[in-house]
This record gives structure tokens, C-alpha cells and sequence, in this order.
């Protein structure tokens, strides 16, 4: 392809992922289905015509680990902490927690039954099936109650998080011993400590730079910090929502000290325009992502009955455990918290993580997309479900 060709093919693909967001806030459609919908209808045309391509499963991991901290970040940056909001944090919290452990031994004991692998094997396969995926959660809450937006928008990021640490236990250990969970809890501290760090010298370079250009700076340091801690086998991005959270709550801290170094006059002006690009940096990363992704699926292995099977296992206990968490343990709205537990970028990065020694056969990319398409679907449906009785009433 000439340089003219894909320069219209780029333009084109952000035009369509606009006028996708345009329908997903009028329909409740996730602009995450049209885009996967795009790309496996390029994918088609391509080998209709017999275009030359390229490995795009080369760049699809760093495409997606910079598109998944840039919409967490997006979405710490919508929070503003205060007391009232302990309650809903630990409520958030413990039910990522819970779900994300409870699906992911359910469906290591099911992976185990159906394929006869090892539980460890079974473990690691299962965690990124899951994962709340706040890649698409959270721009898909935009239009429910401000409550149940908050609950989702912390919910999957701390979903997230959790997630990363247990893929990295789980890959990092074969036995899970004191020695395993001792290393995890040293761990653990090292993250939060280097959270506290790179928040205070992230937010005292932003009050010293003069320059006109600074925040792609600012964001490309926050990159490099992610991989230099994940490089280290830490949770990184527990700096990344820290850091969001941080800068929007940083006029709230009243040490004299801390105001002193660290608080300057047009920080609230700065904050509107990083996150204004830190937005649209991840719509740009989002719609490439998730195209290359559609585009890579190989629409043959739906033809497989036992992959369709696997996947409809799976859904129901997706389901059926958030169900029951939400309504007897949470004790919360269920419609629409219930339906909103879509899987995505965040499963897609850790199953293209996985070790080939650890992979299990039976668990294909066919798979991942029959979860991350259902839960989209059932997603939207939920969403306009509830629309319709908001309407209603």
C-alpha cells in the first residue's frame, strides 16, 4: 500500500470511531462491538482481494497496555475522593476482589474438568477471563446514575488491578507457599511505595514546567514508569489510578508543607487540559486497538462446538456468580450493576502474556472473542433494558 492509502485508511478509522461513539451514546451499543465488527470486516476484504498485511499481533500488546493506562487514568481523573465515598471504595473493592477470585476458581475447576490439565495450568488460563475490563466499562456508563457510574468506574479499575497481581502470582509461582505469598506482600509494598514517590515528583514536574508542551511529557513519564515497574514484575498500574486520583484530589490536602511545593495557581486549569488529552489519546489507541484485534480473529474457529461450548460454560458462571454477589452479599441495585461486566483489552493483554509453556489447548483467541463479544452484547442489552424503564418511569 502507498503512503497516501494508509494515511486514508488511519483517517478513516478514526471518522468511523467517532461516528461509533455517537451511536454507542444514542443506542447503548458499546463502540468497542462496532469497532471488533470493523475490523473483522476489513479482515475479510483484505483476503477477498488479497492484500498484503503485515504480523499485527506484533504491536497488539503495546497498543493495548498504552491504551488501557490512558483510559485509567481518564477515569481516576473523573474522582473526586471525600469521606463519604470510604464506604462505596471498600464496597468497590471488596466485590472486585471477590468476583474476580471466585469466577476465576470456577472456571479453573470447569477448565480443569472439560480439559484434564493441571489446576495451575487451569488457574493461569482463567484469570483473564475473569477480568471487568474498565477499557470498556467505563465509557460505556456514561448515561446510568452518577451512584452506579462510580461504583463501575472503581469497580473494574480496581478489577483490573487486582487482576495484573493475581496473573503475575499465579505465572510467577507454581506452588502457592508462604515463601509465594510473602514475595506477593513485599511486592505489594514496593508498589505502593513507588506510587507515593512518582505521584509527588509526577506532580511537581507539572508545577515547574514552563514549556508549552508538557503533558504529553508528563504522560509519556507515566508510561515509562508503568513498564520500568511491570519490567520488575510489579502491579503498575496501581500508580496509574493512584496518580489520577491524586491530581484530583491534591487541592483537597491541607499540610502547609505539601501546598507550599506541590500546589500552584492554574493547577485546575492543567487538570482540565490533561485530562482533555489524556481522552483523546485513548480514543485514538482504543479505536486501533480493538480493530487490529477484530482483524486478527480467525472467524473459522466458531465452526468448533466444543470452543462454543467452553464459551457458554464460561458465560453462565460469569454471570451467575456476579448475580448472586451483587443481590446477597453487595446488596445492591442489580439492574444495570449485573449486566456490566464486559471483558476486553485487559483479557486480551494478559491471554497474549501468557507464556506458550502455560497455554492449554481448547483456550484459543476464538474463545477470547466469543467472551469479550457476548458480554459486550449482553452489556448493551442490559444498559438498554434499563434506558427503556428509566424512560418508563
Amino acid at each position: 500500500m502507498s503512503t497516501y492509502s494508509i494515511l486514508i485508511l488511519l483517517s478513516g478509522l478514526v471518522i468511523f470511531s467517532y461516528l461509533f461513539d455517537m451511536i454507542a451514546k444514542r443506542t447503548q451499543i458499546p463502540s468497542v462491538l462496532l469497532l471488533l465488527t470493523l475490523g473483522i470486516g476489513l479482515k475479510q476484504l483484505v483476503t477477498y482481494f488479497d492484500f498484503e498485511t503485515f504480523d499485527f499481533l506484533k504491536i497488539l500488546p503495546t497498543l493495548g497496555t498504552v491504551g488501557l493506562i490512558l483510559i485509567v487514568f481518564e477515569g481516576a481523573l473523573d474522582l473526586k475522593y471525600d469521606s463519604d465515598k470510604n464506604k462505596l471504595i471498600r464496597k468497590t473493592f471488596f466485590s472486585a476482589l471477590v468476583i474476580l477470585l471466585v469466577t476465576t476458581g470456577s472456571i479453573t475447576i470447569l477448565l480443569h474438568q472439560l480439559t484434564g490439565y493441571s489446576y495451575h495450568l487451569c488457574f493461569v488460563n482463567a484469570i483473564p477471563f475473569s477480568i471487568i475490563s474498565s477499557a470498556i466499562a467505563i465509557p460505556s456508563v456514561s448515561g446510568i446514575k452518577k451512584q452506579q457510574r462510580e461504583f463501575m468506574i472503581y469497580e473494574s479499575s480496581f478489577s483490573d488491578i487486582v487482576g495484573i497481581i493475581l496473573f503475575n502470582f499465579a505465572i510467577s509461582n507454581e506452588s502457592y507457599n508462604f515463601s509465594a505469598f510473602s514475595n506477593l506482600g513485599i511486592e505489594l509494598l514496593l508498589i505502593f511505595l513507588f506510587s507515593a514517590v512518582s505521584c509527588l515528583l509526577l506532580l511537581y514536574l507539572i508545577g515547574r514546567i514552563n514549556h508549552n508542551i508538557k503533558f504529553f511529557l508528563i504522560i509519556s513519564i507515566l508510561v515509562l514508569v508503568y513498564a520500568i515497574g511491570q519490567t520488575f514484575h510489579l502491579s503498575s498500574l496501581i500508580i496509574v489510578l493512584a496518580f489520577g486520583l491524586f491530581l484530583n484530589n491534591a487541592d483537597e490536602i491541607r499540610i502547609p508543607f505539601f501546598r507550599k511545593y506541590f500546589i500552584y495557581p492554574n493547577l485546575s486549569k492543567d487538570l482540565v487540559q490533561l485530562h482533555q488529552l489524556s481522552a483523546e489519546s485513548a480514543f485514538i489507541i482504543r479505536t486501533f486497538f480493538f480493530v487490529i484485534f477484530g482483524f486478527t480473529i480467525v472467524i473459522d474457529q466458531f465452526k468448533d462446538f466444543t470452543l462454543i461450548q467452553y464459551g457458554l460454560l464460561i458465560l453462565g458462571l460469569i454471570y451467575l456468580i456476579r448475580l448472586l454477589y451483587l443481590k446477597f452479599v453487595a446488596k445492591t441495585d442489580v439492574n444495570p450493576l449485573v449486566y456490566i461486566t464486559p471483558r476486553g483489552l485487559i483479557s486480551i493483554l494478559l491471554f497474549y502474556n501468557l507464556p506458550k509453556d502455560l497455554r492449554i489447548n481448547g483456550v484459543e483467541t476464538g474463545l477470547l472473542f466469543m467472551i469479550i463479544l457476548a458480554t459486550s452484547i449482553v452489556m448493551s442489552l442490559g444498559l438498554l433494558g434499563s434506558k427503556g424503564e428509566k424512560a418508563k418511569a
